[in-house]
């Protein structure tokens, strides 16, 4: 009898895309790794060959997260440092409004916790200062105590907006967009 077998060609990829997809409709706490391999057509131990448990997989997605919002952040410029600042914040909170589940887990407790999560937000800070410093200066290294501070600012300020519009706590005025609301904030904070 001849036997047949399934090759999936990137298990890894097509885990964390049907991860993102359960993640976004209902949350970190529904996500379960038999659940995202349901969604990815695969065994339900399949993700175990990727992904020691659910929150490695968070993890993963938590780092692909940061990817994509570290590109968003890359390459936004501005005459002065309000002016970039206010482009960084508005990019966040774009992000976290496209993508909330995502933002959330990117800012909560997986991040700190898992070193693959914890690299790529550090890599989004270190976006953030080449940004800040307005100079195309690549901040790999050498970020100093001011810096670190103000990037925690800018991480506090564009979760603390995102968590408010993202949950209806606070909405722009009647025919303000998001990214005018978010800027009117940003320069009120820092004025």
């Amino acid at each position: 009898m001849e036997r047949s077998t399934y090759h999936h060609g990137d298990l890894a990829a097509a885990l964390r895309t049907a991860g993102l997809e359960l993640l976004e409709a209902g949350g970190a706490d529904r996500l379960s790794l038999r659940a995202v391999a349901r969604a990815a057509g695969v065994s339900p131990n399949a993700p175990y060959r990727h992904y020691a448990d659910k929150d490695d997989l968070l993890a993963a997605l938590a780092a692909d997260g940061c990817a994509d919002l570290r590109g968003r952040i890359e390459g936004l410029t501005g005459e002065t440092l309000r002016d970039r600042l206010v482009a960084v914040v508005r990019e966040g909170v774009r992000f976290a409004r496209e993508r909330p589940q995502a933002f959330r887990l990117m800012t909560g407790h997986v991040c700190s916790s898992r070193p693959v999560a914890a690299a790529a937000m550090n890599e989004v800070r270190s976006a953030t200062v080449t940004v800040l410093r307005g100079s195309g200066e690549k901040a790999t290294e050498g970020r100093g105590p001011g810096e670190d501070a103000l990037v925690v600012g800018v991480m506090a300020l564009t979760s603390g907006l995102s968590a408010l519009l993202v949950d209806g706590t606070v909405h722009p005025a009647p025919g303000e967009t998001d990214d005018a609301f978010v800027e009117r904030v940003v320069r009120a904070t820092i004025a």
